[in-house]
């Protein structure tokens, strides 16, 4: 394993570098060196690729914040993951673009209504059988992007104020408009979860707290990737590695934010971890066995204008990598 990471800490990108210094060796982040290196993250090549999607008009106001994959949200949400320097100003009209789009007006107007076609009838969050269908993940995305990358802003409370508000009874949130539908989804607590726990640990506050550890359960009493009852599999795309995941879930996404939130050491994650640990390839590394994105300059639909290494069941992917090793790092199986 000492050779992997001192083959990860030669990568010619500073953020493999920053990620494995500060989450698998555990470097202090207030360092000199650390520091040096996060700049070096902010003048690298990868960084001034995301910054398309901050810089150009179309793609940093209004609804082309969330554009797949270019827009300006998901451009912060990877400048938060791979170190890139907290407390940059240059990063304050973006921040104020991604409050005032997700604490709009809308989302503030609910209605009641009975069936998927009358959602769809009226602007605002739809409640159907007393459960709120609105897709938590975008505030909660936003939560953790703003407290990752050092931007604090008095707003962050609203958007905890409407999570707690919209959290469905099992302890997550879901935006599916069908009725019956009665348990949150994946997709859209893992990113609440992740936003709601950084900001209790940040603020302290135990609301937050609580409200991250009934979403934590969401996961954790099916293992990360199973049904509860019958031990199936929930979907294939869940046991396959990826990098970036945007809004989509794998096991390694929730064994991260598992890890993050410290229900790591948890059993239920037990299987996840053993899963994990079965696709490490011969030399040591982990590959990114499918992806959500294409790569493209030109604006487009589900593009990035990242290459983030592409898929391989057989090459190691850096970024995987890095995530897993911070994920057995945590548990105690590095």
């Amino acid at each position: 394993m000492q050779d992997l990471i001192a083959r990860l800490l030669q990568s010619p990108k500073p953020a493999i570098s920053w990620k494995v210094r500060a989450n698998v060796l555990g470097e202090g982040l207030t360092s000199p060196e650390m520091i040096s290196l996060q700049n070096e993250v902010r003048d690298s090549p990868l960084v001034k690729e995301l910054m398309k999607g901050v810089n150009d008009p179309k793609l940093n106001h209004g609804r082309g914040l969330y554009a797949k994959w270019q827009g300006a949200h998901w451009a912060m949400a990877s400048l938060a993951d791979i170190g890139y320097p907290p407390a940059d100003e240059s990063l304050l009209p973006i921040k104020n673009a991604l409050l005032d789009f997700w604490l709009q007006d809308d989302f503030y107007n609910e209605f009641e209504t009975d069936s998927k076609a009358k959602a769809y009838q009226k602007d605002g969050v739809p409640v159907m059988q007393g459960r709120h269908r609105r897709c938590a993940s975008q505030q909660g995305n936003t939560l953790w992007i703003l407290l990752k990358l050092g931007l604090p802003d008095a707003r962050l409370d609203n958007l905890v104020e409407r999570l707690l508000h919209w959290q469905w009874p099992d302890g997550g949130w879901n935006c599916d408009k069908h009725p019956d539908a009665s348990n949150s989804s994946f997709m859209e607590t893992l990113l609440p979860l992740r936003g709601l726990s950084l900001y209790a640990q940040i603020t302290g506050n135990a609301g937050a707290a609580k409200a991250a550890e009934r979403a934590a359960e969401i996961f954790l009493k099916r293992h990360l990737y199973k049904r509860q009852g019958t031990g199936e599999l929930i979907r294939p795309e869940f046991t396959a590695l990826h990098y970036p995941l945007y809004w989509h879930y794998d096991i390694l996404a929730g064994l991260k934010v598992m890890a993050e939130t410290g229900f790591i050491n948890d059993v239920r994650c037990t299987a996840a971890l053993d899963l994990l640990q079965s696709k490490q390839l011969p030399d040591g590394g982990w590959p990114a066995e499918k992806a959500y994105y294409k790569v493209s300059g030109d604006i487009a639909l589900n593009a990035d204008f990242v290459n983030w290494g592409g898929t391989s069941k057989n090459r190691m992917n850096e970024w995987v990598t890095t995530d897993a090793l911070f994920v057995l790092k945590q548990a105690g199986r590095l």
